[in-house]
């Protein structure tokens, strides 16, 4: 069974950092090992195998006047976390292709019981990165593998690059791999990256590479502990927010970082959800995100601003005035600039350490701590948690439906707003263990009050932003009284 932890690395010279890494004290009395890695990964012609999580390559060690060939089979491949826990088995092969003598003595003969299977694969991608490793062997008896890998993924003629810091467990428990992540990345910013180097080569074939993710539903059931439930439910925002953290360094994509707020307010929503039942234990701080997640917010205004609301009201502005035109041109040059700046500022961000830090913090406490939960209160009855999240969002409901009805103040707006994202997200995430009447009916409700009060905020957002430009006082003025009308009609 291979653990392991798996981070992406943000750096302008991906060479610098092993000497980097070399110069941290977890890794400086340790002798680096330095390998040459290429790998050729195999599936049948409509993936089967991606399709039943298993991963089949053959890679070429030694040098080049002496190659060595090693047959790699890998099941139960990623899952929804930066912690990985799956079956290999490694055979050394004497030439760089399959062996299939090799697989009958692994799960692969269940899998492939006649070799149909085998028969049909072929070559679908291929790796080559240079692999620094250092073996880190602590007081309490635990052994870590340390890999830094730099270089390319290559699939149908496109690549894309490789640098990532892998620590394997080669003895001990798994708390010892957050141990030594967390003095790396006291250092060096780590950010969780939850696919394996073939799960990016598929999608790198298939252009799907820096795609958004989008939430998707979390498999929950009625009998489940809370701390299952808690878990699951976590785990899956968690990794909306952190998977789009990772697009953000390669795609500017404004879907993308919308995605990655969505993934957090989701994450932020269920903890509030969750923090008062007996058996939660406490998230550690996320102050040191702050300044990251306030920054992205900000640029997501400034994309907002400038791919939806604003080009809406162009043609009502300029009203074919040549003029009025030009003034609106200055302002589109103006906000480009600003998303520009403002980008840059989140990328800063992402590379500091503390930010890093506080994101295998949080990795280690949905891994480690939060399974296991306080204790006492695990063993739950069937329908119990259900109970329980049924009246919290009840409650929850209830405070959204005290709010001022015709509340026209855009403090008091953003109250109500933040309210109907909160409903919205827990029912959408616990809708398995809600009745569907209410479910819809709360879902719907929420989902309109936040649909109204959001596009007058964003006209009020778009304003602010405006007048921080110093553009023309005239656009100014006109997209505060579009502001005032939109407050008017919402709600």
């Amino acid at each position: 069974m291979e653990i392991e932890l798996k981070f992406a690395l943000l750096a302008t010279d991906p060479m610098a950092l092993g000497p980097r890494l070399a110069a941290l004290p977890v890794l400086s009395r340790r002798k680096a090992q330095h390998f040459l890695l290429e790998n050729t990964y195999f599936d049948t012609p409509d993936h089967q195998l991606r399709a039943n999580k298993v991963a089949l390559r053959v890679r070429q060690v030694g040098t080049a006047a002496d190659p060595q060939w090693v047959q790699t089979l890998k099941m139960g491949l990623g899952g929804d976390s930066a912690m990985s826990q799956r079956g290999e088995w490694e055979f050394a092969v004497p030439t760089g292709t399959l062996d299939p003598a090799q697989l009958q003595s692994t799960p692969w003969r269940d899998l492939d019981p006649d070799g149909t299977l085998f028969a049909a694969l072929v070559p679908q991608f291929v790796t080559s990165f240079a692999r620094t490793t250092w073996d880190v062997k602590q007081r309490d008896g635990s052994r870590i593998e340390v890999a830094l890998d730099i270089g390319t993924i290559e699939a149908n003629g496109a690549s894309a690059p490789i640098c990532e810091l892998e620590l394997e467990l080669l003895a001990g428990q798994p708390q010892a791999l957050f141990d030594v992540a967390k003095r790396i990345a006291k250092s060096v910013s780590l950010i969780p990256l939850h696919w394996s180097k073939s799960e990016r080569g598929y999608q790198l074939a298939h252009m799907e590479l820096h795609m958004p993710l989008r939430s998707r539903p979390v498999q929950l059931a009625n009998g489940m502990s809370f701390t299952q439930v808690a878990h699951t439910t976590l785990g899956e925002m968690w990794l909306q927010f952190t998977a789009n953290l990772n697009h953000l360094r390669a795609c500017d994509d404004p879907e993308v970082l919308h995605q990655a707020r969505i993934g957090w307010r989701r994450f932020k929503s269920a903890l509030q959800l969750f923090r008062k039942h007996p058996d939660m234990v406490a998230a550690p701080a996320l102050a040191p995100l702050q300044p990251l997640v306030h920054a992205m917010a900000r640029l997501r205004d400034l994309d907002v601003a400038a791919a939806e609301t604003l080009p809406m009201l162009a043609n009502a502005y300029t009203g074919g005035d040549a003029s009025y035109k030009a003034r609106w041109k200055g302002l589109e040059k103006s906000l480009a600039d600003a998303v520009g700046r403002q980008r840059s500022i989140v990328l800063g961000l992402l590379e500091r350490p503390d930010v890093g830090r506080s994101l295998v913090e949080v990795t280690q406490w949905l891994e480690i701590q939060l399974p296991a939960g306080t204790g006492g209160h695990a063993a739950t009855r069937a329908g119990q948690v259900a109970d329980w999240v049924l009246r919290r969002l009840t409650r929850l409901h209830a405070k959204l439906k005290g709010q001022p009805v015709h509340a026209h103040d855009p403090q008091v707006q953003h109250h109500i707003r933040i309210l109907a994202k909160r409903l919205r997200y827990g029912v959408e995430a616990l809708r398995p263990l809600l009745s569907k009447r209410k479910s819809k009916r709360w879902l719907q409700e929420a989902t309109r009050l936040q649909g109204n009060i959001g596009s007058a905020r964003d006209i009020s957002n778009a304003v602010d932003i405006v007048q921080q430009l110093n553009v023309d006082a005239g656009i100014v003025e006109f997209l505060r009284g579009v502001a005032f009308g939109e407050r008017m009609h919402a709600r």
